[in-house]
């Protein structure tokens, strides 16, 4: 029992359907690595990724849930309901990633060379992948547990798929125009970043000239019109014939074309500009109240 007479664990984080989600979600996300691991086997830099991501979920799920039983979050200078439900879109987002990514690469109709077993347990942890993804499993108040806040944490996930293409030989440098969208793509993580570490750690009272949800707009607003730009200035500088090359070049490696790279960051961020403008019209909709109540008070 604790100090106030009440038991030191969190019956709710053990007996809830939250808790008890969590807990599936624990034990099927060992059974995933568990089985790659001892036979569905993972190689060269996709079976890596897969791995990672399945392996951090994991540890992340362990965390929320050990701070969540032992009540141990109300020592952290965070707001827990917002950070479980930015974790939880996260780590489902990484999960459907490797869902689709992990079978692609490595499930086969044949068997391979070393017999049936190792094909088998790689469809196995398919559909183990799509169970144990993460859920909000409950209602919360706060910015993240809204639509708007939900795509803030989509937008910086396809924010990074579009940085990787950029790194994985895009070419971006050889022109200012293509330098422009990068500087654009950072600046827009870099806001969809801050609005979501503000409304983590509680900060939503720092921005003194205007309430927070005015902030996010405006923030969001500027988002879509530097997203707008580069989404006609990119395709334009690499796949116009005066700069680029608006065909695939035939003698363009398998994984490492440029091209290939520059199609997907001009699709990604015509994906993410999409997603702001959402954005931008559910936050009108919205009107984010910060709570003063202490989540000490929960049981």
């Amino acid at each position: 029992m604790d100090p106030q007479g009440g038991p030191y664990l969190n019956k709710k984080a053990l007996c809830s359907p939250l808790g008890a989600a969590r807990l599936c979600q624990l034990a099927m996300g060992c059974a995933v690595i568990a089985m790659v691991t001892h036979s569905a086997g993972y190689s060269g830099s996709h079976g890596v990724f897969c791995m990672a991501a399945w392996c951090f979920c994991f540890a992340m799920s362990v965390a929320v849930f050990f701070l969540d039983a032992t009540r141990l979050y109300s020592c952290l200078p965070i707001s827990w309901d917002n950070l479980t439900v930015t974790c939880a879109a996260f780590a489902t987002l990484l999960y459907v990633t490797a869902s689709v990514v992990y079978p692609l690469f490595f499930v086969r109709i044949e068997c391979p060379y070393d017999g049936c077993a190792v094909r088998d347990f790689r469809i196995a942890s398919h559909p183990e992948v799509a169970l144990c993804r993460a859920r909000p499993g409950q209602a919360v108040v706060g910015y993240m547990a809204t639509v708007s806040g939900l795509l803030k944490v989509v937008q910086g996930f396809v924010a990074c798929i579009i940085f990787g293409a950029l790194a994985n030989g895009s070419e971006y440098s050889r022109y200012a125009a293509t330098i422009y969208c990068v500087v654009v793509y950072a600046l827009c993580f870099a806001l969809t970043t801050l609005v979501v570490i503000m409304t983590v750690c509680g900060r939503t009272k720092a921005v003194r000239c205007m309430p927070f949800d005015r902030f996010a707009v405006v923030c969001t607003l500027l988002e879509v019109l530097l997203y707008l730009s580069a989404s006609v200035v990119w395709p334009v500088f690499c796949f116009d014939t005066k700069y680029g090359s608006p065909w695939r070049p035939s003698s363009c490696p398998r994984g490492k074309c440029s091209w290939d790279s520059k199609v997907v960051v001009a699709v990604f961020s015509f994906v993410n500009f999409v997603l702001y403008v959402v954005d931008l019209i559910y936050s009108q909709r919205i009107r984010f109240v910060s709570s003063h109540v202490s989540t000490n008070s929960r049981v």
